[in-house]
């Protein structure tokens, strides 16, 4: 089982790749991006979760898209030139996630990511793990741990991973 812990940055204030899905802004912690790519041509598959766009070739890693639109709960809208893959390490697995825009690096500046309010079921949904302020603006982090649920129940007909 590889581990795909936290990698080592020159520059340790900026530990967070900015995004923006529909109105709101969220972040990934950079140690578990991989890449940031442009959309790359899918293959659908049959009876999975309707947030999995489906699977991907990239360099050979059959990769599994999750719409974070469809995820999060809005309305699907076609790519456009912004928006974006980010690849991400996530368990197991390699999984893209479909973004509007992809917005900057950035640290909390000193703060800690503090705990999300409670408000219903949402949070485990969207795999919030917590929220920070950038720029006077609320980035709502995510853990990307919480995608594996989503692609797990494709995961028998997808390869496992390899290390790069």
């Amino acid at each position: 089982m590889p581990d795909f812990g936290q990698r080592h940055r020159a520059d340790p204030q900026k530990s967070l790749v900015g995004f923006v899905v529909g109105d709101v802004h969220y972040a990934i912690g950079i140690g578990q991006v991989r890449e940031i790519v442009n959309p790359l041509p899918i293959t659908t598959l049959p009876h999975t979760p309707p947030e999995v766009s489906g699977v991907a070739d990239h360099r050979g890693d059959v990769v599994p898209v999750i719409d974070l639109r469809t995820r999060f709960g809005l309305t699907p809208t076609a790519p456009s030139r912004s928006t974006k893959w980010i690849l991400v390490d996530a368990g197991e697995r390699m999984v893209g996630l479909v973004v509007d825009a992809v917005t900057e690096v950035f640290g909390t500046g000193g703060d800690e990511i503090r705990p999300t309010p409670a408000m219903g079921g949402s949070r485990d949904l969207r795999g919030i793990r917590g929220v920070t302020n950038h720029n006077g603006i609320l980035v709502f982090v995510l853990d990307t741990k919480r995608f594996t649920e989503v692609v797990d129940d494709i995961a028998d007909v997808l390869p496992p991973m390899e290390e790069h």
